[in-house]
C-alpha cells in the first residue's frame, strides 16, 4: 500500500524527533556522569594545594631546626602562607564568577606548581634567608588561593540541591586528605631528604591536578546550568552571608591551632618522635575526612544544615576544653591518651566544613558562589595567618593547657553567628 506525502513527512518528523530525544537523553546521562569527574577534579585540586597549606606545617619541627628559627619566627613563616591566601581569596572568587571556573583553576594550579619548583632552588635552608622564605610562603598562598572558589563554584553548578551537601562535603575532604598526605609524607621527606624534596613533591601534585582540570573541568550544559542557578542578593551586601562567613572564620581558628602547632606540642610536651607525630596527624585527617562525608550525606537527607552547624560548634568547643584540662592534669605523660584526645578535638573542629560551605553557597546563589566562597576563605586564612602568630605569645605567658582552652573559647564565639534553623 502506498503512503501519502503527508504521511511520509509525518513519519520523517517523528523519526527526527525520536533521534533528537535520544541524543538529548544520552547527553543528559553523560552530563550526569561527568559531574563526578568534575567533583574529582575539585578534590584533586584542593588536596594538592592543601598538602602545602595544611601539610607543610606538620614539618614545623624540621623547619625550626633547618632554618634556625625560634617559635616566634616559625609562627611568621607558617602565618605568611595563610596571609597570602587571605589576601587573594576574594579577588580570585570574583574573577571566578566573571571568567568561569576553568581558566581560574588552571592558572592557579600551574602557577602554584611553577612557584614550588622554583622554591626547590631558592627557598631551601642552604639558599634562603628568613625574609626570602616568608616571601615565598606568602606568594604560595596568593597563588593557591585560586583553588577554593573555582572548584566550589563548579561543584555547585554541576550538582542539584538534594546532593550538594554530599558533593561539597566530599570536595571539602580534600583539605584533610591533602593535609593527611602531607602529614604522612612531608615530615619524612624533610628529615630524610631535605626541603627541596618537600617542595618538589608538592609541585608535582599541583601539576598533576592541573592536568586533570585541563582534561575534565568544563562548564555544564546550558540546560543544567540554568537549572542550577539560584538567585540571591549580592554576597557582599547580604547580612546572612556575612554571618556564616564570620562563623566559618572563627571556627577555623582552633582548627589552625591544631594544624600549625600540634606537632610542636607533641614534640616538646610529650616527646613524640617523627613516626608518632606523622601517625597522629594522619589519623586526625582521616577522621576528619570520614566525618565530612558523613555530615554532608546526613544533612542532605534531613535538611538540617543550620542545626548541624550549631551542634558542631558546641562539640568543637567542648573537645578543646577537655583537651586543655587533660593536658593540665598531666595527660602529656600518657602518649596514647594525649594522641586520642588531640585526634578527637581535631576531628570535631573539622567535621562541619562541607556543610557550612554548602549553606554559604546556597545563600549566595550559584552565580555568586565564587565570591561567597572567596569571602569565607579570606576569613579562614586570616585566622591561619593570625593563629600561628598568637600561639607563641600565649605559650610565653602561659602554657599548652592555656592554648587549648583559648581555642575552645574561640570556637564558642561561632555559635551565635551561625543562623538558627528556619521555622517550619
Amino acid at each position: 500500500m502506498m503512503l501519502s506525502p503527508q504521511t511520509d513527512r509525518s513519519q520523517i518528523f517523528h523519526g527526527l524527533s525520536m533521534a533528537t530525544s535520544l541524543a538529548l537523553n544520552s547527553k543528559a546521562v553523560l552530563s550526569g556522569a561527568h559531574r563526578w569527574k568534575v567533583l574529582g577534579v575539585g578534590v584533586a585540586a584542593n588536596a594538592s594545594v592543601s598538602a602545602a597549606a595544611t601539610g607543610f606545617p606538620t614539618t614545623a619541627v624540621w623547619v625550626r631546626s633547618a632554618y634556625h628559627l625560634d617559635n616566634g619566627h616559625l609562627g611568621v613563616v607558617l602565618g605568611a602562607l595563610g596571609l597570602g591566601v587571605a589576601l587573594s581569596e576574594l579577588p580570585w572568587g570574583v574573577l571566578t564568577d566573571k571568567w568561569g571556573d576553568r581558566p581560574v583553576l588552571l592558572t592557579g594550579l600551574f602557577s602554584t606548581a611553577g612557584l614550588l619548583l622554583a622554591m626547590t632552588l631558592f627557598a631551601t635552608p642552604a639558599t634562603a634567608s628568613f625574609g626570602v622564605l616568608v616571601a615565598a610562603m606568602c606568594l604560595l598562598g596568593l597563588l593557591g588561593g585560586s583553588v577554593n572558589g573555582a572548584s566550589g563554584r563548579a561543584v555547585m553548578a554541576w550538582f542539584g540541591e538534594g546532593e550538594r551537601g554530599l558533593a561539597m562535603s566530599i570536595r571539602q575532604t580534600a583539605v584533610p586528605l591533602g593535609g593527611g598526605i602531607g602529614a604522612a609524607l612531608l615530615p619524612w621527606l624533610a628529615s630524610a631528604h631535605g626541603f627541596a624534596a618537600v617542595f618538589g613533591v608538592l609541585a608535582a601534585m599541583c601539576a598533576l591536578s592541573g592536568i586533570f582540570a585541563w582534561r575534565w573541568l568544563h562548564e555544564p550544559p546550558e540546560t543544567m546550568h540554568r537549572a542550577s542557578r539560584l538567585k540571591s542578593a549580592a554576597p557582599l551586601r547580604n547580612g546572612l552571608v556575612w554571618r556564616v562567613v564570620l562563623g566559618i572564620g572563627v571556627l577555623c581558628v582552633p582548627q589552625f591551632a591544631v594544624l600549625s602547632f600540634a606537632t610542636i606540642f607533641m614534640h616538646d610536651a610529650a616527646r613524640f618522635g617523627v613516626s608518632a607525630i606523622s601517625a597522629t596527624m594522619a589519623a586526625l585527617q582521616t577522621g576528619a575526612i570520614a566525618m565530612r562525608v558523613w555530615s554532608g550525606r546526613h544533612t542532605d537527607r534531613h535538611g538540617n544544615r543550620r542545626a548541624y552547624l550549631r551542634v558542631s560548634t558546641i562539640a568543637a568547643c567542648a573537645s578543646f576544653v577537655v583537651l586543655g584540662i587533660a593536658t593540665a592534669l598531666g595527660a602529656a605523660h600518657i602518649p596514647a591518651l594525649l594522641a586520642t584526645m588531640l585526634i578527637l578535638a581535631g576531628v570535631c573542629v573539622s567535621a562541619w566544613h562541607g556543610v557550612a560551605y554548602t549553606e554559604l553557597a546556597t545563600l549566595a546563589g550559584t552565580e555568586r558562589a565564587g565570591t561567597a566562597l572567596g569571602m569565607a576563605n579570606t576569613a579562614v586564612f586570616a585566622g591561619f595567618f593570625l593563629t600561628p602568630l598568637a600561639i607563641p605569645h600565649v605559650l610565653a605567658i602561659g602554657s599548652w593547657p592555656m592554648v587549648w582552652l583559648a581555642a575552645g573559647v574561640c570556637a564558642s564565639f561561632a555559635w551565635p553567628l551561625f543562623p538558627r534553623p528556619a521555622r517550619a
